[in-house]
């Protein structure tokens, strides 16, 4: 058996001595916006550092644990904190816990992040529904052997943000009266920042906006046959294009600023699901 394989089932043991619970929807917390969880009926609290040999959370505004619970009478697993690839893990260890969830029960992953704003038109504090990706700056976490047991060789990758789950996000907004950007999202493996020359290239790619995550946990899902879709909190301005230096405390304290919206916008979006 595949030695990633192997790891993987161990963890959903080691989760299925803790809890039964059964989750519909997947649901991933970026920077600054962990106490999203507060609104869940909790059911059970998992920290990662209980689970063997499973990756911890060590970046700023990432708590660390699964939260099991119920929003909206959806069944939720939520990841309040999630792994980075700058952490030092391995690709398949940043993409682990979006496989546990899958094998959970879960069928719909649900992605947030806080980015940083590269078309010209957005502001701190924006939300930006992610339409399409691009993923050649990060690892794929599919490389090395297949894992037969969760997916094909080469996965078609035409329609990974669901469009069913997009226009049920926009429905979501427009009710909330949030204006809702729609672009393409970038990850980089951080945990430097871009440089202005990085940032005009991206540019002139047709991009929107950039990120240290998501896009190696959408291919991990869009392997094993997740639902998908992501909304991006972009938290700053890019490089060249703010008019200050950027730091991680910008980008957390506006994702704390934007909760408020966001918590509502996802919570009438996971209620429509």
């Amino acid at each position: 058996m595949d030695k990633r394989y192997e790891k993987l089932q161990r963890c959903l043991e080691y989760v299925r001595t803790r809890t039964d619970f059964e989750p519909e929807i997947a649901l991933v917390l970026g920077s600054g916006l962990g106490d999203y969880a507060r609104n869940m009926e909790v059911a059970a609290e998992i920290p990662y550092s209980e689970i063997p040999g499973f990756p911890v959370s060590t970046a700023p505004g990432h708590d660390g644990r699964f939260i099991f619970g119920t929003i909206g009478g959806k069944k939720i697993v939520c990841m309040k904190g999630r792994v980075h690839y700058y952490e030092g893990y391995e690709i398949s260890d940043v993409v682990l816990p979006t496989r546990l969830m899958r094998l959970l029960g879960a069928k719909i992953l649900f992605l947030t992040n806080a980015s940083g704003g590269i078309n010209e038109s957005f502001r701190p504090g924006d939300f930006m529904l992610v339409k399409d990706h691009i993923s050649s700056f990060a690892p794929n976490p599919l490389i090395g052997e297949n894992i037969d047991e969760l997916g094909v060789r080469f996965p078609d990758m035409s329609h990974v943000y669901d469009e069913d789950l997009r226009e049920k996000i926009r429905k979501a907004a427009d009710e909330l009266s949030i204006d809702l950007k729609e672009g393409i999202y970038v990850q980089l493996t951080g945990p430097s920042y871009e440089t202005p020359a990085e940032i005009q290239m991206f540019k002139g790619l047709g991009i929107d906006a950039v990120g240290m995550s998501t896009v190696v946990e959408a291919i991990a899902g869009n392997h094993m046959g997740f639902r998908i879709c992501c909304i991006s909190c972009v938290c700053n301005l890019a490089a060249g294009i703010a008019d200050h230096e950027l730091t991680a405390e910008e980008v957390i304290e506006a994702g704390k600023d934007a909760a408020p919206r966001f918590e509502k916008l996802v919570t009438r979006s996971i209620e429509a699901f």
